[in-house]
Parts: structure tokens; sequence; C-alpha cells
């Protein structure tokens, strides 16, 4: 008897011990991973909290998150408020939950101009649900309530359609964003001391209005900080409308049979069948066509924040233009209409693999094939300026690489959807091909660019004396 009433004691000082061991390894247990996405530094009038909390299987027994000021917490989460309708709490995953709630003086309307702290603690069951496995993660923020400021100093804008401008703006305090605004596209406004003005609240931008929207688009001129808080400017211009040309592009099977197994067997990614060389030419003349444009497009993210030349851009020495900017094309193929393109940019023919040189100083952002483009080089020039230089035989420079203006960058040929030997050039504003022809006036750069620069008080180039 006295023995079983020993072992009893020992398997209840067992399993005492073992619950011990439990209940003490539990609370040592990770608790959630917390992941702030949102805000980054400041919150404003309207921002937002976003973050993501990984548990197994999305399990959480507490989530909350608020914010300290002055001592004193404001409530801006917690799982009781997601109502499953609400859009507070999505599974992003099996582990991983999803939350996105308001977050600034709109939602929290005790929030003042200042330092703050936001809180973020989740848990989560552990030990059958007898404990919890706590996160807790705090961040501190600034308050910035005051909306920035923002206004046009420069005057005299003309804008024409599938054209360009450019602009010097006043935007406060000096580390806020400022662009402009056109027809849904932002174009970055960059440090005005990148043409020598002093005044940190200056800087200014090249804008465009592309051929395909009305002439009287509003053009705006914002300025965000990273609060959220924004404002915006009319910029007061006088637009022109333009009437572009029309032509009929017949094409043949011989063609068809030169450039759409090139281009095929240059873009692994395009999934056409080159035994039906007129359907392939359809999905590379559409499809491939909006892919190479939002690749150009994408480029101007690369661009200098500073002007990298000091004079008009040249077009290519004795040239013929064979084409103009957003020439609409209608493609026929044995009597028939086939496809409908805008041709953006000029093509310029000369000799066959003639010498290709720089329109102007800049460095080469893009050096290799490029679907309907073939060989392509695109200089950035800085300020989103950059030029493109398309269906090129040869090229004789890379990406990285510093070049002058009449600089070789390779040679004139036939590559990608090109009938014969020319170069396809244009450039681009902020991603957007405008036409060529304003850049290449002297006359134009000295009245649209370089006089604001010096009326503002910056370094431009002195007009030429006649």
């Amino acid at each position: 008897m006295q023995f079983i009433r020993r072992a009893l004691v020992a398997i209840v000082v067992i399993a005492i011990g073992s619950s011990a061991a439990a209940w003490f390894l539990a609370g040592r247990e990770a608790g959630p991973a917390i992941e702030i996405k949102s805000p980054g530094a400041f919150i404003g009038q309207k921002s937002s909290l976003e973050l993501f909390v990984d548990a197994p299987a999305g399990k959480l027994t507490r989530l909350t998150a608020a914010l300290t000021q002055g001592g004193k917490a404001l409530h801006v989460f917690s799982l009781d408020d997601a109502t499953g309708t609400s859009g507070d709490v999505k599974q992003a995953s099996s582990d991983r939950l999803w939350i996105i709630r308001p977050l600034g003086k709109a939602s929290q309307p005790e929030l003042v101009a200042g330092p703050a702290t936001l809180t973020i603690t989740a848990a989560r069951p552990v030990l059958f649900g007898w404990r919890e496995a706590e996160t807790t993660v705090k961040k501190d923020l600034t308050v910035r309530l005051e909306p920035p400021r923002v206004g046009v100093v420069s005057t005299h804008h003309f804008l024409n359609l599938g054209g360009s401008e450019f602009v010097v703006l006043r935007a406060t305090p000096p580390d806020i964003s400022a662009g402009v605004t056109v027809a849904g596209v932002s174009f970055p406004a960059f440090p005005g001391a990148s043409v020598g003005l002093s005044d940190p609240a200056l800087k200014v931008a090249f804008f465009a209005l592309p051929f395909d929207q009305d002439a009287n688009t509003p053009v705006t001129a914002f300025a965000r900080d990273e609060a959220g808080n924004s404002a915006t400017a009319s910029v007061e211009r006088q637009a022109f409308p333009k009437v572009f040309q029309r032509s009929r592009i017949p094409i043949d099977t011989t063609f068809l049979s030169r450039v759409v197994p090139a281009i095929a067997s240059n873009t692994p990614a395009l999934a056409v069948k080159t035994d039906d060389l007129l359907a392939a030419f359809l999905t590379i003349n559409r499809d491939l066509r909006q892919q190479n444009n939002a690749t150009i497009a994408a480029l101007a993210a690369k661009t200098a924040p500073e002007m990298l030349w000091k004079e008009a851009f040249a077009q290519l020495g004795n040239t013929q233009v064979e084409s103009r900017f957003a020439d609409h094309r209608t493609y026929i193929f044995e009597g028939r209409e086939v496809d409908q393109q805008t041709h953006l940019g000029f093509d310029l023919a000369s000799t066959q693999q003639a010498p290709v040189t720089a329109s102007n100083k800049g460095v080469v952002v893009h050096a290799a094939y490029l679907g309907i483009y073939g060989n392509c080089v695109i200089v950035d020039h800085g300020l989103g300026v950059q030029s493109l230089y398309a269906h090129l035989s040869t090229i004789d420079v890379k990406e990285g690489d510093a070049v002058e203006k009449g600089q070789t960058l390779g040679r004139s040929g036939t590559t990608g959807l090109a009938g014969g030997d020319h170069l396809h050039f244009t450039m681009l504003v902020g991603g957007v091909q405008v036409n060529p022809v304003e850049f290449w006036d002297g006359h134009w750069m000295e009245d649209r660019v370089f006089r604001k620069i010096r009326e503002a008080g910056g370094s431009a180039p002195a007009p030429a004396r006649k």
C-alpha cells in the first residue's frame, strides 16, 4: 500500500512538474509576427494603417492598435471592431491577416501636430488556449496636419497636343514631393538646385500633353507630403490642338516573313506561332507594342535629377523625314484592313547603316533588343527627358555609358517592325512619347525652358545673339 501511495505521489509530482514545464515553455513561445506597411514616418489628416499579422492558421486572441500622444492613448483598431463586412481584416493567406484601417486626424480627432507613437499588440493562443503568446511593436511617428503649398512661378506656357512644356513651381515645405498632372499622368518636379536655383522651395518640371487627349485637358500642379496631405494649383497655359497625319501601310507575306520570325526569336516570352504570319504580326503589332511602350515608360524612373544638356537637341544629320509623330496608320494586307496603330516618332532615313548619333548629352539607360523597336538605345538627359533610337542594325554603347551630343550610338537598320533601313526617333517626357520637333528647335528651347530658368534666378545658357 505504501508503495502505491508513493507511486501516486510520484505521478502527481511528475504531472505537476510537466504541467509547470509546459506552462513555462508556452510562455516562451513566439508571438504573432507583425509587419507594418504604412504609415511611414508621418501621418496627416487622412492617412491609413496597413499591417500584416502572421500566426498559425491566422488564429489571434487579441489584436490592438493605438496612437499615444502626450501620454494619452487613442484607439485605432481592435479585433472587436471587425465585422466581417467592414473590410478591416482580410485573409491574405492561411496564416496571414491583412489589416487596413483609417489613421489620422479625421479618424482620431484628438491628434495634434507633433510626435506620436503607434503601438501594435497581437496575441495568439498556445497550450490549447490556456495561455497566449504576445508580440508588441512600436513605431515613432510625426503628425503633420498643415497641407503643403504649391504655386506656379513661371509664365507663358504654350502646350501643343502631343507636345511638352516646362514649369517652375514653388512648393513648401521643401521636403515634399511636387509635380504636374495631365490627364491622370503625373510628371515629377525636381529640385530647383538642379538648374542653379538657390531657393530650396523652387522646383522644376517638364510635362506633356499626350497626343490622344483633348487639347483643353486641365493641367494641375500638385504638392504632397509623406503624411498624405496635398495641395493643387492650376497651371495657366494656352493650348493648341493639332491634326495628325493618317496613312495606309501595305504589308505582304514577304514583309511578314522577314520581321515576324526575327521578332519572335528575340522575344522568348512572346507566345506566337510563326506558321500563321498574319496572326503573329497582329499579336506583335498590338500586344507586344503595348508591352514595349510600357517598358519604355518605366525607364523614366531612371532619369537623372539634373539637366544634363545646355542646348537644343539635334535631328540626325542629312536625313529625310519619312513619317512624322502620331501618324495614324491603317495596315492593309491582301486588300483589306487588318489593324490600326499610332506611330509615335519620326522615321528618319539617309543611307543604309548610317551612323546614328546622340541628339544631346546624356546617359544610356537602355541598349538592347526591344520587340517592335528592334535594336534600341534610349538616352536619359535628366529631369525626365529621354530620347529613343530604334531599328538599329548595331549598337555601339551599353547601359550606363555617358554620351556626348553627336557621339555614335550605333547604325541604322531594319530590326523590329521596320519596312526599310531608317532610324525611328522620338523624345520622351516622364515616359510619355512626345513630338521631337520642339526639342530640335533652338527658339523653343530658349523661350520655353532656358528663359524661365533665368527669370527664376537660375543658370541657363544666354540667348544666342542675332
